[in-house]
């Protein structure tokens, strides 16, 4: 399943690169994320996400499969196991950035596919997560760019768009 999510920050694109392709400083930002290690390209760590009723925690890995900057364009790769062994996910996360005035639109278009009880919920409800958790990691993002000074931040463009196959991650 595919979803696709699309944001804006005040930042240029050399900037957004340098924030987004750094792992631990965007780990916490991500709803429900939680980085343990680093190992190489390799990472590991705990997500933890709600959909519907279900809350799921999942274990897992990631590591670039592909860092353009010339393109600006990255490419993840994540998998993780349910921790109370009631399903998958697997993930492949393309990301890319392009000029956007004096900042950059960010397009994230996720391959998920995923098994046990989250897999009950349509492309809809997975949607709708994502837009949401994409939502509060803009935020996040928007707080840690004025943090530093960059005197703009991020603000949300368009959220949730579904594309013919559902999601990415999915939770709070």
């Amino acid at each position: 399943m595919e979803l696709t999510n699309d944001f804006r920050v005040s930042v240029p694109p050399a900037k957004a690169w340098e924030v987004l392709t750094d792992v631990e400083r965007i780990a916490p930002m991500l709803p429900g994320a939680q980085l343990q290690e680093i190992e190489g390209d390799q990472f590991r760590g705990i997500i933890k996400v709600k959909v519907g009723p279900i809350t799921a925690q999942y274990k897992g890995t990631a590591s670039w499969l592909e860092q353009d900057e010339a393109a600006g364009r990255v490419v993840l790769k994540a998998s993780g196991r349910d921790t109370r062994g009631q399903g998958n996910a697997s993930a492949t996360i393309t990301c890319t950035m392009t000029p956007d005035g004096d900042g950059t639109k960010v397009g994230v278009t996720t391959d998920l596919t995923i098994t046990g009880k989250v897999a009950q919920f349509g492309r809809g409800v997975l949607a709708d997560v994502s837009g949401k958790l994409i939502g509060q990691f803009v935020d996040a993002l928007e707080a840690d760019l004025k943090g530093e000074g960059a005197g703009g931040g991020a603000g949300r463009t368009a959220q949730g768009r579904a594309a013919p196959h559902p999601p990415g991650r999915a939770g709070q």
